[in-house]
């Protein structure tokens, strides 16, 4: 009766009948990692995996069509090209040094920093010691390479309407070749946060927040779009020009996530991928009715951008715990994590920081919510995922990678806009950044003023 091991499992056993029977093999997929695998489910492990990495690539079309969407129209032009240059910019440096930098091998297992060197080399079948069980090196750069640019493109809606083009994509090349796979391998590459117990499943942290807090001092450092606040401080709005576009973007981030999460199992396993997917999916639809909510609370009025921001809060916090984390608490999680984002973007109004897309509310503190959850909802078997859930472990991992994404986004944005500025002319801004930066407008001869 004093055997620790026998009062563990007869606590697992018990604490599992009050939280939704989540079945124990959820975690599957972690558990046939370094298992060799059937040819057929090596196929179809590649498969999925490749077909998750199609959805996440469609996300960067939602991420384009919400940004646009709800902003300025004399902007458009400005804002697709910063998401068409990230994105290429994002998968030509993970194939250069990212990818190596997140996972750099066994002997970096712990550390900080680790990097395997230049380059990505296989042999003809895809195969090499560390990808033989369950999918090829080739799979798994594809589908990490999508996720890679996701990061600036949250910052892209923060600082949109007033930013200098060249600048910001100089920023978004070292901060997505540099600071994003840093991060990533501190967890995902085994390194510190892996050997403490932080768990993220998806990116919360890792990809959402590491984006948010790059966002926030962006957003900061550039100051708000002119006329955003009114000499009393409230805020005045002048954007969203398309409600339907940004409508549009965001259905299409909700169908990239299931490909952003249920990728993440890196298997087929329907016992992980299934779960996923309906974690994730309530966990939206809860996020929106939190955001309604709350909004309608306090505005007194159904606010289309706060719903469609709720469904976003909702995905971004289920994200850490998609894969140890019941429907039911899945659904709490999203309903928290809705409210969350419409009291963010009251907050940081407030505070005079001008997010156009809200993206610092929803990426970041939902980012935070979603890695911190993981400690207060999730359950898993130890003996499958190799350590115990534990909040002090999240929240550790949130303030390490929180600190180290604030410093260096300081860091970078100081640098550039000392060598070349980050703001745009009161002119420019005026004018618009379609004119200004490209010479083109994105709907043809339409009367532009200084408040469309």
């Amino acid at each position: 009766m004093n055997d620790p091991e026998f009062w563990m499992d007869r606590f697992w056993r018990r604490t599992m009948k009050f939280r939704c029977l989540i079945p124990l093999f959820l975690l599957s997929a972690a558990a046939m990692g370094n298992d060799t695998v059937s040819a057929e489910m090596f196929t179809i492990n590649n498969t999925w995996m490749m077909v998750a990495a199609f959805l996440v690539f469609v996300m960067h079309l939602g991420f384009a069509g919400l940004e646009a969407g709800m902003t300025q129209a004399k902007n458009t032009v400005n804002i697709l090209y910063k998401n068409v240059a990230i994105l290429c910019i994002g998968l030509l440096t993970y194939a250069l040094m990212g990818f190596n930098l997140m996972y750099p091998g066994e002997e970096f297992a712990g550390a900080f920093f680790g990097f395997a060197g230049f380059g990505i080399g296989t042999d003809a079948a895809g195969l090499t010691s560390a990808y033989n069980s369950g999918y090829t090196y080739y799979t798994d750069f594809l589908f990490q390479a999508m996720f890679a640019a996701t990061a600036a493109t949250i910052v892209s809606g923060a600082v949109a309407e007033r930013i200098k083009l060249g600048p910001f994509l100089w920023f978004s090349t070292a901060y997505v070749a540099l600071i994003y796979p840093m991060v990533g391998m501190w967890k995902w590459g085994g390194g510190w946060l892996a050997e403490l117990g932080f768990h993220d499943f998806a990116g919360s942290t890792l990809v959402h927040a590491v984006g948010g807090w790059a966002a926030l001092v962006g957003a900061w450092m550039l100051g708000p779009r002119r006329d955003r606040y009114k000499k009393c401080g409230k805020p005045n709005s002048i954007g969203t020009h398309n409600f339907p576009l940004a409508f549009i973007g965001v259905f299409l981030l909700w169908l990239g996530w299931f490909g952003f999460n249920g990728g993440s199992v890196l298997s087929a396993d329907p016992g992980g991928v299934s779960l996923v997917l309906v974690t994730t999916n309530l966990a939206a639809a809860a996020g929106v009715m939190g955001a309604l909510t709350v909004s309608q609370l306090i505005s007194k009025r159904y606010d289309l951008s706060m719903a469609l921001n709720g469904a976003l809060a909702g995905l971004v916090s289920i994200t850490a715990g998609a894969d140890v984390t019941s429907p039911v608490s899945a659904i709490v999680i999203g309903l928290i994590g809705g409210g969350l984002v419409v009291l963010g973007i009251k907050f940081f109004d407030r505070m005079k920081i001008d997010d156009p897309v809200s993206a610092v509310s929803v990426h970041l503190v939902c980012g935070v919510w979603g890695t911190l959850a993981v400690g207060i909802f999730g359950v898993a078997d130890p003996a499958v995922l190799g350590y115990t859930l534990s909040f002090k472990a999240q929240l550790i991992g949130t303030l390490a990678a929180g600190a180290f994404c604030l410093v260096s986004s300081f860091l970078l944005f100081g640098a550039v806009k000392l060598i070349a500025g980050l703001r745009v002319t009161d002119e420019h801004e005026v004018m618009g950044l379609d004119l200004h930066e490209h010479g083109v407008q994105a709907y043809n001869g339409f009367p532009f003023t200084a408040s469309n």
